[in-house]
């Protein structure tokens, strides 16, 4: 664990995760703007779109953040204007809802055209996720419960303790892990889908589709594991998350059942590129 790049003496510290976030934006946008250009996108409005849906993701996080805490934020209100409140990352569902939200209107005033654009950010989006995880990995924040595993990590930086109260000298789930090596393989299969996509044997949306399905699919894998504050809603043993990840599973099996069916592409071995 390693949650300060550096500290100055008058307090101010420039934070691990802060970079690793940024750097996981970066690689977003350089891979979305790739298959943007390769699909025939317009790639200035493709990076346009991703800095608007980042900035969304960033409100949207914070914004549940609050929703979730909102007890606690009620009694405490001015915790919300702390310098911790600003450098924690909120909750990834939250930005990505309101980056989906951003997204829509975006695409929609920019007459982009919808499904192509969201199948080209679907990799970007699972490689970004990733690395965005191993900065919650060197805060120490999203940990997980006890565990005595042989692959059990053990923090012990007490900035860290202080910044995301993480349990000190306890094993614990690298749960932040799990998420990096479900979003590295769901890359991995996003991007060999893509080439399927752009090969005319998948159709428009259905990349997208199977990352909306994966993503969802692994956070409700890996909240078993995660330490959660709250008990969880209806008395039952699901989370807040695992419940949102049941619906955006749900949804995009839905868009991939409802996706159009590409054209026949008959023995041609090596079929034209879709341009769209």
């Amino acid at each position: 664990m390693f949650p300060k790049i550096f500290s100055l003496p008058s307090g101010f510290f420039l934070p691990t995760y802060g970079v690793l976030v940024a750097a996981a934006f970066l690689a977003a946008i350089a891979v979305t703007a790739r298959l943007a250009r390769r699909a025939g996108l317009n790639s200035d409005d493709v990076t346009g779109l991703g800095i608007n849906a980042a900035l969304a993701g960033l409100i949207g996080a914070k914004l549940w953040m609050v929703v979730q805490n909102l007890p606690h934020y009620l009694r405490q209100p001015a915790e919300l204007f702390t310098l911790s409140t600003l450098q924690s990352g909120g909750v990834f569902f939250g930005g990505l809802l309101g980056a989906v939200a951003v997204t829509w209107w975006t695409i929609r005033s920019k007459k982009l055209p919808v499904r192509p654009t969201l199948d080209a950010f679907a990799p970007g989006i699972a490689l970004g996720h990733a690395i965005g995880r191993l900065g919650c990995f060197a805060a120490g924040c999203c940990w997980g419960q006890t565990c005595d595993r042989s692959w059990a990590v053990t923090f012990h930086n007490r900035d860290a303790g202080e910044l995301t109260g993480v349990p000190l000298d306890i094993p614990l789930h690298p749960t932040q892990l799990y998420e990096v090596a479900s979003q590295l393989v769901l890359f991995a299969l996003l991007w060999a889908l893509y080439n399927r996509r752009m090969a005319g044997r998948l159709a428009p949306g259905q990349v997208f589709a199977v990352y909306l399905a994966g993503t969802s699919a692994a956070r409700f894998v890996v909240d078993f594991f995660r330490a959660h504050d709250a008990a969880p809603p209806f008395g039952g043993p699901l989370s807040i998350a695992q419940w949102v990840s049941l619906g955006l599973a749900a949804a995009g099996l839905f868009l991939f059942r409802c996706s159009p069916v590409p054209a026949a592409s008959g023995n041609t071995p090596n079929p034209p590129a879709i341009r769209t």
